[in-house]
Protein backbone atom coordinates (compact mmCIF):
# COMPACT_ATOMS: atom_id res chain seq x y z
CA UNK A 1 0.00 0.00 0.00
CA UNK A 2 1.47 3.36 -1.40
CA UNK A 3 0.94 6.60 0.55
CA UNK A 4 1.16 9.75 -1.25
CA UNK A 5 2.97 13.14 -0.12
CA UNK A 6 3.57 16.77 -0.82
CA UNK A 7 6.72 16.24 -2.95
CA UNK A 8 4.90 13.90 -5.43
CA UNK A 9 7.12 11.02 -3.75
CA UNK A 10 5.61 7.59 -2.53
CA UNK A 11 6.79 5.91 0.96
CA UNK A 12 5.28 2.71 2.19
CA UNK A 13 2.67 2.89 5.08
CA UNK A 14 5.25 1.92 7.57
CA UNK A 15 7.37 4.89 6.65
CA UNK A 16 4.19 6.63 7.00
CA UNK A 17 3.40 6.02 10.29
CA UNK A 18 6.81 5.84 11.48
CA UNK A 19 7.27 10.08 10.36
CA UNK A 20 3.94 10.74 11.92
CA UNK A 21 5.10 9.15 15.40
CA UNK A 22 8.68 11.55 14.93
CA UNK A 23 6.34 14.17 14.27
CA UNK A 24 4.62 13.82 17.29
CA UNK A 25 7.66 13.33 19.33
CA UNK A 26 8.78 16.51 18.20
CA UNK A 27 5.99 18.66 18.59
CA UNK A 28 5.25 16.96 22.35
CA UNK A 29 8.63 18.23 23.10
CA UNK A 30 7.98 21.84 21.73
CA UNK A 31 4.88 21.66 23.91
CA UNK A 32 6.63 21.05 26.84
CA UNK A 33 8.90 24.03 26.45
CA UNK A 34 5.75 26.52 25.80
CA UNK A 35 4.50 24.92 29.35
CA UNK A 36 7.55 25.94 30.69
CA UNK A 37 7.94 29.51 29.22
CA UNK A 38 3.85 30.23 30.36
CA UNK A 39 4.55 29.20 33.56
CA UNK A 40 7.67 31.49 34.10
CA UNK A 41 5.68 34.54 32.51
CA UNK A 42 3.05 33.88 34.98
CA UNK A 43 5.67 34.04 37.45
CA UNK A 44 6.84 37.05 36.70
CA UNK A 45 3.46 39.20 36.29
CA UNK A 46 2.83 38.20 39.87
CA UNK A 47 6.23 39.46 40.66
CA UNK A 48 5.90 42.58 38.79
CA UNK A 49 2.63 43.20 40.73
CA UNK A 50 3.71 42.70 44.19
CA UNK A 51 6.01 45.25 43.14
CA UNK A 52 3.52 47.80 41.96
CA UNK A 53 4.96 47.74 38.63
CA UNK A 54 2.12 47.42 36.04
CA UNK A 55 3.94 47.52 33.01
CA UNK A 56 6.12 45.06 33.72
CA UNK A 57 3.28 42.88 34.76
CA UNK A 58 1.54 43.42 31.55
CA UNK A 59 4.00 42.49 29.15
CA UNK A 60 4.23 39.37 31.28
CA UNK A 61 1.11 38.75 30.35
CA UNK A 62 1.42 39.59 26.85
CA UNK A 63 4.16 37.14 26.46
CA UNK A 64 2.33 34.71 28.09
CA UNK A 65 -0.68 34.79 25.77
CA UNK A 66 1.69 34.37 23.03
CA UNK A 67 2.99 31.34 24.20
CA UNK A 68 -0.50 30.01 25.17
CA UNK A 69 -1.51 30.52 21.32
CA UNK A 70 1.18 28.70 20.02
CA UNK A 71 1.01 25.78 22.61
CA UNK A 72 -3.22 25.95 21.38
CA UNK A 73 -1.67 25.37 17.82
CA UNK A 74 0.35 22.40 18.73
CA UNK A 75 -2.55 20.98 20.25
CA UNK A 76 -4.20 20.99 16.88
CA UNK A 77 -1.53 20.11 15.05
CA UNK A 78 -1.27 16.96 17.93
CA UNK A 79 -4.42 15.80 17.26
CA UNK A 80 -4.63 16.04 13.61
CA UNK A 81 -1.39 13.67 13.30
CA UNK A 82 -2.41 11.15 15.85
CA UNK A 83 -6.03 11.04 13.82
CA UNK A 84 -3.89 10.40 10.31
CA UNK A 85 -1.71 7.72 12.03
CA UNK A 86 -4.36 5.77 13.75
CA UNK A 87 -6.23 5.98 9.92
CA UNK A 88 -2.76 4.93 8.56
CA UNK A 89 -2.47 1.86 11.15
CA UNK A 90 -6.08 0.72 10.28
CA UNK A 91 -5.44 1.18 6.67
CA UNK A 92 -2.17 -1.26 7.41
CA UNK A 93 -4.17 -3.63 9.80
CA UNK A 94 -6.85 -4.34 6.69
CA UNK A 95 -4.58 -4.62 4.25
CA UNK A 96 -2.31 -7.34 6.42
CA UNK A 97 -6.48 -8.53 6.59
CA UNK A 98 -7.02 -8.54 3.03
CA UNK A 99 -3.37 -10.13 1.72
CA UNK A 100 -4.07 -12.57 4.18
CA UNK A 101 -7.25 -13.26 2.61
CA UNK A 102 -6.19 -13.37 -0.79
CA UNK A 103 -3.15 -15.82 -0.07
CA UNK A 104 -6.18 -18.30 1.27
CA UNK A 105 -8.49 -17.39 -1.65
CA UNK A 106 -5.05 -18.45 -4.06
CA UNK A 107 -3.99 -21.63 -2.27
CA UNK A 108 -7.99 -22.67 -2.52
CA UNK A 109 -7.77 -22.22 -5.71
CA UNK A 110 -4.84 -24.33 -6.54
CA UNK A 111 -6.35 -27.24 -4.65
CA UNK A 112 -9.52 -26.45 -6.46
CA UNK A 113 -7.31 -27.17 -9.91
CA UNK A 114 -5.51 -29.89 -8.64
CA UNK A 115 -8.18 -31.82 -7.16
CA UNK A 116 -10.87 -32.04 -10.25
CA UNK A 117 -13.95 -34.05 -9.95
CA UNK A 118 -13.31 -37.04 -12.03
CA UNK A 119 -10.38 -37.76 -9.47
CA UNK A 120 -12.51 -36.91 -6.63
CA UNK A 121 -15.33 -39.79 -8.70
CA UNK A 122 -11.85 -42.45 -9.71
CA UNK A 123 -10.81 -42.02 -5.77
CA UNK A 124 -14.13 -42.79 -4.82
CA UNK A 125 -14.48 -45.75 -7.36
CA UNK A 126 -11.26 -47.00 -6.28
CA UNK A 127 -12.08 -47.59 -2.71
CA UNK A 128 -15.23 -49.10 -3.43
CA UNK A 129 -13.46 -51.74 -5.84
CA UNK A 130 -10.75 -52.15 -3.20
CA UNK A 131 -14.23 -53.00 -0.53
CA UNK A 132 -15.61 -55.31 -2.98
CA UNK A 133 -12.25 -57.62 -3.54
CA UNK A 134 -11.63 -57.53 0.11
CA UNK A 135 -15.45 -58.76 1.17
CA UNK A 136 -14.85 -62.00 -1.94
CA UNK A 137 -11.51 -62.74 -0.37
CA UNK A 138 -12.95 -62.98 3.46
CA UNK A 139 -15.69 -64.73 2.12
CA UNK A 140 -13.76 -67.28 0.27
CA UNK A 141 -11.77 -67.60 3.43
CA UNK A 142 -15.07 -68.18 5.44
CA UNK A 143 -15.95 -70.86 3.09
CA UNK A 144 -15.01 -74.93 4.09
CA UNK A 145 -12.88 -76.70 1.95
CA UNK A 146 -11.15 -79.98 1.44
CA UNK A 147 -12.85 -83.11 3.15
CA UNK A 148 -15.39 -81.15 4.94
CA UNK A 149 -16.75 -79.19 2.28
CA UNK A 150 -17.90 -83.29 0.73
CA UNK A 151 -19.48 -84.95 4.08
CA UNK A 152 -23.11 -84.96 3.86
CA UNK A 153 -25.24 -84.07 6.30
CA UNK A 154 -27.01 -87.24 6.49
CA UNK A 155 -24.25 -89.07 6.87
CA UNK A 156 -23.27 -86.83 10.22
CA UNK A 157 -27.04 -87.76 11.50
CA UNK A 158 -26.67 -91.11 10.86
CA UNK A 159 -23.13 -91.02 12.89
CA UNK A 160 -24.76 -89.45 15.79
CA UNK A 161 -27.66 -91.73 15.89
CA UNK A 162 -24.90 -94.30 16.19
CA UNK A 163 -23.38 -92.89 19.39
CA UNK A 164 -26.45 -92.65 21.20
CA UNK A 165 -27.36 -95.86 20.50
CA UNK A 166 -24.60 -97.00 22.05
CA UNK A 167 -24.81 -94.68 24.72
CA UNK A 168 -28.17 -96.68 25.49
CA UNK A 169 -26.55 -99.82 25.73
CA UNK A 170 -24.11 -99.03 28.16
CA UNK A 171 -26.74 -97.94 30.20
CA UNK A 172 -28.57 -100.93 29.75
CA UNK A 173 -25.11 -103.30 30.92
CA UNK A 174 -24.55 -100.96 34.06
CA UNK A 175 -28.10 -101.55 34.84
CA UNK A 176 -28.16 -104.84 34.42
CA UNK A 177 -25.13 -105.13 36.85
CA UNK A 178 -26.47 -103.08 39.39
CA UNK A 179 -29.35 -106.02 39.32
CA UNK A 180 -26.99 -108.95 39.79
CA UNK A 181 -25.28 -107.93 42.61
CA UNK A 182 -26.50 -109.74 45.60
CA UNK A 183 -27.39 -107.03 48.87
CA UNK A 184 -25.43 -107.21 51.72
CA UNK A 185 -26.81 -106.28 55.13
CA UNK A 186 -24.71 -103.79 56.76
CA UNK A 187 -24.18 -104.78 60.86
CA UNK A 188 -25.48 -102.55 62.96
CA UNK A 189 -22.82 -101.02 65.29
CA UNK A 190 -23.36 -101.31 68.99
CA UNK A 191 -23.32 -97.80 70.68
CA UNK A 192 -21.15 -97.18 73.64
CA UNK A 193 -23.19 -96.64 77.11
CA UNK A 194 -23.06 -93.27 77.81
CA UNK A 195 -22.19 -92.73 81.83
CA UNK A 196 -24.49 -92.66 84.40
CA UNK A 197 -25.13 -89.38 86.28
CA UNK A 198 -24.16 -89.20 89.59
CA UNK A 199 -26.53 -90.25 92.40
CA UNK A 200 -27.03 -87.60 94.72
CA UNK A 201 -28.60 -88.28 98.24
CA UNK A 202 -31.46 -85.49 99.35
CA UNK A 203 -30.51 -83.99 102.44
CA UNK A 204 -32.69 -85.00 105.10
CA UNK A 205 -35.20 -81.92 105.61
CA UNK A 206 -34.10 -79.29 109.29
CA UNK A 207 -36.37 -79.14 112.04
CA UNK A 208 -37.66 -76.04 113.32
CA UNK A 209 -35.48 -76.48 116.06
CA UNK A 210 -32.30 -76.35 113.97
CA UNK A 211 -33.79 -73.59 111.62
CA UNK A 212 -33.95 -71.17 114.98
CA UNK A 213 -30.40 -72.07 116.11
CA UNK A 214 -28.93 -71.24 112.44
CA UNK A 215 -31.09 -67.79 112.65
CA UNK A 216 -30.10 -67.61 116.22
CA UNK A 217 -25.91 -67.68 115.08
CA UNK A 218 -26.39 -65.63 112.34
CA UNK A 219 -27.81 -62.92 114.48
CA UNK A 220 -24.82 -62.91 117.11
CA UNK A 221 -22.41 -63.15 114.56
CA UNK A 222 -23.60 -59.66 113.35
Amino acid sequence: MQVAVRDGTTTSTVDAIQKLAESEDLLNKRRGLLEKKIAAELNKAKEYQKKNNKKGALAALRQKKMYEGQLEQIDNSLARLGEQRAALENLSAQAEVINALKVGADASKGAMKAMKIESVDQVLDDINDANDQMKQIQDALAMPTGLGAEMDEDDLLQELEELEDLEEEHLDELKHEAASVPATRIPQQALPELPSAPKTQAAPAKTPEELELEALEAEMAQ
